[in-house]
Order: structure tokens, then C-alpha cells, then sequence
């Protein structure tokens, strides 16, 4: 089914003019996303004094971010990110300026905090989606591409580790408000950057028709998506409530998940460095396939630590299928679509995490704990058999050779 791939390596990658230069700057601007989800509550709630306002405006928040990146990617795919994505990103950077500078006291309005919250969420540049469908015109053949969406998706991965960790290191010489203003600078500097990169396209010639996304060949992957965000999301709360049944201490529970980072991590660069023979879609129905038959089964361990292994093992199809996934959706799409279709993934992933989180908190109370693990694990199993039953996804759309950049503005 596969091979092994020899070369190129993922340094292969980077060392492709202006790659290392411009996915620093996404990564930089994309670490905001990662910042803000713990900065945000925690400023809402010292300034309110309300968990229950800040799951509100926690909640805006999210709802803008996701329902509405499909419509920005939209925007970024017909003007080009170079027109787009830096108005946003002061946009963005100013309205959570706004939210730190409403929050860095208690007394704050609560309506005008939850206002500020929802219009920030609004105008979130999708620095993801852009970067990712920059890999594919950067990258010389799908070998390559495919070692960049891997090492690309293991890096988001850390983002998401390391965010909430420089918060926490922050909260301990500034109040929680100061998390919020680091996440409007990190994302503004960053796009900044990104969009001062030679490597990106120039501005998109006007035309009177607007290009949509194939439907029929992204489907499967958004579907997928939304069955991994749910299973994931359901994850935390689990192993919260598993650590709770058997009196283990909470504070165990961060390096449990951290196993299923690090699962996640690991099987993202092993299926970069293979050579897949297997079609996209069939990849990814097998890959979520897995990830569910290994969570449904964690909620049989006998103990903490054995699950910390199981939930590993399972991490270790998470990167896997959210990279192929990405793959199927940038071979659906043309190339006047290719950044919506990115983003319609991601919003598969964080709609399912909305649902997931819910879910598992209204059956946890109700249900036997492993039998919330098999259901968890039974939503990606089923997304996965829906994607599989669907007929073929139309060829890969080949990318336009990148035009070379000058070497002297490559940077390490």
C-alpha cells in the first residue's frame, strides 16, 4: 500500500526558497489562535466576575471565528491574501486591543465585552487555510506537498501545546487582559510578515464571476473533519471524568493529554515520510477509522496511565487524517478555491469541537464513562464510513508553477 520515501525530508522542504521565512510568519500569527482561547475567559472572568459571561462571550467568540472563515477565505481567494488578510489582521488586532483594554479591570460591561468578543471573531484572518494552499503552489511535486501539509499540521499541533503555556507565563507579571493584547500582536506582526513574503501570489485579476468550491469532492473531508473535531473535543472532558471516577488528581490530567499530542505529533511526520499508493479519500476513511476504534476502546483501561498509552496510540491517526483530509480538500478545489476549501475543513474540525464539548458534557452524567468513550469514538467511525460510501472525488487540480523568488530575500 505504501513505501518508504527516502527523500525529500522535511528539510528538504524548508530549504525551498522563502518557505522557512513565510511559514514562520504564519506560525507567528497563527499562535495567537492559541493564545487567546485561554487568555480571553480568563480576562472576561476576572473583569466580570462571571464564568458564566465569559462561557458566553468565550462562545461569540467562536461562533464568528468559525461559521465566518469559509466567507473570509472566500474574500482572501478572490482578491488575494496580499489585499486581504493584512486589513483583517489590523482589524482583528485592534477589536482585541479593545476587549484587553475593556477587561484590564473589574466592572467591565458585559454586553459590550461579548460585542467586541463576536466582532473580533468576525474578522480572524485564516492565516491556516492561506499557508496551507501556499504549500502547494511552493512545493515542486505532491511528494513534497505532502511532507509540508504533515509538518504543517505537527506544528499546529505544538502551537496549541505552547499557547496556553506563554499565557501561564505570562499571568505571572501582568493581569490576564495582557494575554489578549499578546494575541492581537502576535497575529498582526505575523501577517504582516506573511504578507510581505516574495513567495505569495500577486493580486488576483478582476472577474465578473464568482469561482464556488466543488462540493461533491470536498464533502468527504469536511465530513471527516467534523467527526474527528467531536471525537477530540469529547476527549478532555473524558479523561477529566476518568480521572475524577478514580480519584486520581487533576493536575494528571494535562500530561494524559499531552499523550495524545505527542501520538499526534509522531504519526504526523511518520505519514509524511511515506509514499502513499492508497487515494486520498481512502487514506483518510482509514486513518479516522482507526483514531475511532482506539478511543472507543480507551475507556476499558484499568488506569490512568494506561489510558495516557491508549489515548497515544489513538493521537497517532489524528494528524494523519486531519493532513490528508487538507490534502483531499486542496486536490478537489481549483485554483481560484483553493483556500476556501482549506477552510472549509477547518470549520468541519472546530464545528465538530463545539458539538463534541457539548455532547460529552450531557452524557458524562448519564452514562457509564465507557461507554462515553465509545461513543466519542463512534462519531469518527461513522463520519468515516459516511465519507467512504460517497462516489469518487474528481482528480487533483495540478498547482501553476511558483514563480522563483530572489534568493536575496530568503531568511531563515
Amino acid at each position: 500500500m505504501s513505501t518508504p520515501l527516502s527523500r525529500p525530508s522535511y528539510a528538504a522542504v524548508l530549504r525551498v526558497p522563502q518557505a522557512r521565512r513565510t511559514f514562520s510568519a504564519a506560525l507567528t500569527a497563527r499562535l495567537s489562535y492559541a493564545t487567546v482561547g485561554l487568555a480571553m475567559p480568563l480576562s472576561v472572568t476576572a473583569a466580570t466576575g462571571s464564568w458564566a459571561v465569559s462561557g458566553v462571550v468565550l462562545s461569540l467568540f467562536g461562533a464568528t471565528t468559525v461559521l465566518l472563515m469559509p466567507l473570509r477565505a472566500a474574500l482572501v481567494d478572490r482578491h488575494g491574501p496580499r489585499r486581504v488578510l493584512l486589513p483583517m489582521a489590523l482589524l482583528y488586532g485592534a477589536l482585541l486591543a479593545l476587549l484587553a483594554a475593556l477587561t484590564w479591570h473589574p466592572g467591565a460591561p458585559a454586553a459590550a465585552v461579548a460585542g467586541t468578543a463576536a466582532l473580533a471573531g468576525c474578522c480572524a484572518p485564516p492565516l491556516g487555510p492561506a499557508m496551507r494552499a501556499l504549500w502547494s503552489a511552493l512545493m515542486p511535486d505532491e511528494d513534497m506537498a505532502r511532507r509540508a501539509y504533515s509538518l504543517d499540521a505537527v506544528a499546529e499541533e505544538l502551537l496549541y501545546v505552547s499557547g496556553p503555556a506563554l499565557v501561564g507565563a505570562l499571568l505571572g507579571v501582568a493581569p490576564a487582559a495582557a494575554g489578549i493584547l499578546l494575541s492581537a500582536a502576535l497575529n498582526v506582526a505575523g501577517t504582516c510578515a506573511f504578507v510581505t513574503s516574495p513567495a505569495l501570489p500577486g493580486p488576483r485579476p478582476a472577474t465578473r464571476r464568482r469561482r464556488s468550491v466543488p462540493v461533491r469532492g470536498l464533502l468527504p473531508a469536511v465530513v471527516v473533519a467534523l467527526g474527528l473535531g467531536l471525537a477530540i473535543s469529547a476527549v478532555e472532558l473524558l479523561v477529566l471524568a476518568f480521572a475524577e471516577e478514580r480519584s486520581y488528581a487533576t493536575t494528571m490530567v494535562p500530561w494524559v493529554l499531552g499523550a495524545l499530542s505527542v501520538g499526534s505529533a509522531l504519526g504526523g511526520l511518520a505519514v509524511g515520510a511515506v509514499r502513499w499508493r492508497t487515494p486520498a479519500r481512502a487514506r483518510l476513511c482509514r486513518f479516522a477509522a482507526a483514531f475511532g476504534l482506539v478511543l472507543a476502546a480507551a475507556g476499558l483501561a484499568p488506569g490512568l496511565w494506561t489510558l495516557a498509552g491508549v489515548l497515544a496510540l489513538a493521537g497517532a491517526f489524528i494528524a494523519p487524517a486531519l493532513t490528508t483530509a487538507y490534502l483531499l480538500a486542496d486536490e478537489t478545489a481549483t485554483e481560484e478555491t483553493r483556500i476556501q476549501a482549506g477552510a472549509w475543513v477547518n470549520t468541519g474540525v472546530n464545528a465538530g469541537s463545539s458539538a463534541g464539548a457539548l455532547a460529552a458534557g450531557l452524557l458524562i452524567d448519564r452514562l457509564p464513562l465507557p461507554l462515553c468513550f465509545a461513543l466519542a469514538g463512534t462519531a469518527a467511525l461513522a463520519t468515516a464510513a459516511a465519507a467512504l460510501g460517497r462516489t469518487a472525488a474528481p482528480g487533483r487540480t495540478p498547482a501553476p508553477e511558483p514563480t522563483p523568488a530572489p534568493a536575496s530575500g530568503e531568511h531563515g
